[in-house]
């Protein structure tokens, strides 16, 4: 048993966070797991639209999916910037696109910082766009792409696990792990496990069995609003606050704030939503 436990503690060692390398190129797990997340989420949607579960199409779902990348990757970026480093890139703009870093001079960094609050905002809104465009109805269409998002977002959570990062508060019990990138090299919580296990396989497995119920337009979207802001709220208290911002007003974290954020929208949208329906 001691030996497992040290093992189980030193699992994140024993991982290369490069997938392989080429020259000074790097595929990194990361990357992977990112587009595993899009890719799990895409097959779901288009096995729903061979079994005539939606009226979409198989292209236009191809297309959405195009829309709702951007929407994801702008923003996220975005929402990092604003959420969690305003104070940074306000005073240095270039850095929210360019992968380089010009404090002192000029070092390819890569774009670094993602915000899933900021890329769930931009996704929406694309989808959003992408109902108007196609006179789609937006509400039975997030709805049916919304059932399929917890299954890639554990892939997404994966990835970070995988790239030592986003690890947990420090820990004296048997379940922490240490992480090479953790410069105290403390043993931590790993809390990225415990988003791909709530976040992802939990919320998924309430959602997908009750896709095709019909309570009213809009209410997958609703529900999953609040059951992601009440799970992550919860794995917040094990997840390291982010160094540049610790902790907010009553010892909450920013991620958590957001949280709450989504737990109301869920809960007030929902309730409008279903008072419309009975109208």
């Amino acid at each position: 048993m001691a030996g497992f436990a040290a093992f189980w503690r030193e699992i994140p060692s024993y991982i290369d966070p490069v997938l392989f390398r080429l020259g000074s190129f790097e595929l990194r797990w990361y990357g992977v797991c990112y587009f595993l997340a899009i890719f799990v989420s895409f097959l779901l949607c288009a096995w729903r639209v061979k079994r005539k579960e939606t009226t979409l199409t198989r292209a236009l779902l191809e297309d959405y999916y195009f829309w709702v990348i951007l929407g994801v990757v702008i923003g996220s970026r975005l929402g990092y910037v604003f959420f969690y480093q305003w104070s940074y890139y306000s005073a240095h703009p270039l850095e929210i696109v360019l992968p380089f870093q010009f404090d002192g001079g000029v070092r390819f960094t890569g774009i670094s910082g993602l915000s899933f609050h900021g890329g769930w905002l931009g996704s929406t809104i694309a989808t959003w766009l992408f109902c108007r465009k196609h006179k789609i109805e937006f509400w039975k269409h997030i709805d049916f792409i919304v059932a399929s998002v917890p299954a890639g977002y554990a892939f997404g959570r994966l990835g970070n696990f995988l790239n030592g990062e986003l690890w947990g508060r420090a820990t004296e019990s048997a379940i922490g792990m240490v992480f090479s990138n953790d410069p105290l090299g403390l043993a931590r919580h790993p809390s990225q496990l415990y988003e791909i296990a709530g976040e992802g396989l939990l919320i998924f497995l309430i959602l997908w069995p009750l896709r095709n119920k019909n309570y009213f337009a809009g209410w997958i979207f609703c529900a999953y609003a609040f059951f992601y802001g009440l799970v992550r709220f919860g794995i917040e208290f094990f997840r390291e606050p982010d160094e540049q911002l610790g902790l907010l007003s009553l010892g909450l974290s920013m991620g958590q704030w957001l949280c709450v954020g989504m737990m109301g929208l869920g809960l007030v949208l929902g309730l409008f939503l279903y008072r419309r329906s009975k109208k």
